[in-house]
């Protein structure tokens, strides 16, 4: 969604605090019965100690997946209002976890991991009361998105029942086939009314990292640079930022990321000086110019422009 800059809130001393991964065990059949009885007389200890060997069996190394960030110095489209053929020339395209990847090189799969989604609110908050932000007046909005709730962060048990819910959420982009995961609202906590801290979502950021590279993605910071430097420590692999340029902010993620992706608005940075952004000689960025509302093509109000790749 657009950024509303978090910089001006001092970020809370950070304490990571992830979560244990899953392990898988494996077994193997070895010498039956019969064995036993063959050499029951000559190696009774024998048999047992194969037994004993076999209940030790060790753990099997998880499968073995892989991941990449996208190509750096590609064009790329952000599409969370729809999913639409996107202009030419473009290779990685951004949509919601509820549309299908564009397939046209790499796709990044939105997912909403530290606030509901709109239509979700209601439902989510009867189904969880629990894990979202509770105030006198009832579940905490989100001033700038008030049909958003705000996931309540706070505890590990919290955090770990969260990470069930948006887990499936996660793997479900890798089924669907996207190549990264972008996980947005990661500064709720500046809009919580302090029932959240910074190093409560970082917390959970850190478990959605592990839940993403066990399922083969990729995963994005998305805004938030004064986590840049502790989450790429954590294994982010790239970020998406919204208004960097307007905020003067791009250099606090390139600084830690191979891989960029800036999305300015219209009603933000504005035509002149996203053409200012694109010729500057250090720019770091992979940059596109769109619509506050990211509307689509059919859409009154639609615009879309990326600097030369």
């Amino acid at each position: 969604m657009p950024f509303t800059p978090a910089h001006v809130v001092a970020a809370l001393p950070l304490l990571r605090t992830p979560l244990p991964a899953d392990g898988r065990r494996v077994g193997a059949v070895v010498g039956g019965a019969t064995g036993c009885a063959v050499v029951v007389v000559l190696a009774l200890t024998g048999c047992a100690s194969s037994a004993t060997d076999t209940q030790a069996a060790p753990q099997a190394t998880p499968e073995h997946r892989t991941w990449s960030p996208p190509p750096s110095g590609t064009r790329f489209d952000y599409q969370l209002s729809g999913p639409y053929t996107p202009p030419g020339g473009v290779t990685v395209v951004a949509r919601d976890r509820t549309a299908q990847p564009a397939g046209l090189g790499y796709d990044i799969c939105y997912v909403n991991g530290f606030q509901t989604q709109p239509q979700d609110s209601a439902a989510f908050a009867a189904a969880h009361p629990d894990l979202v932000v509770q105030t006198a007046d009832g579940p905490l909005a989100d001033p700038g998105w008030p049909d958003e709730l705000l996931f309540d962060t706070s505890t590990a048990a919290k955090r770990a029942e969260l990470s069930e819910v948006v887990g499936p959420w996660i793997r479900g982009c890798a089924e669907s086939g996207f190549d990264a995961v972008e996980i947005d609202n990661l500064d709720s906590w500046t809009r919580s009314q302090e029932h959240l801290t910074a190093a409560d979502n970082t917390a959970l950021a850190e478990e959605y990292v592990r839940v993403a590279h066990e399922a083969g993605l990729a995963i994005a910071q998305k805004n938030t640079p004064e986590l840049s430097a502790r989450l790429r420590a954590a294994g982010y692999d790239f970020a998406v930022a919204e208004s960097c340029a307007v905020y003067e902010e791009c250099d606090a993620y390139t600084d830690h990321y191979p891989v960029v992706l800036d999305i300015e608005y219209t009603d933000g940075l504005g035509v002149d000086r996203f053409d200012e952004v694109c010729r500057h000689p250090d720019r770091r960025t992979s940059v596109v110019l769109r619509d506050h509302d990211l509307l689509t093509p059919d859409d009154d109000g639609y615009a879309y422009q990326a600097c030369p790749a």
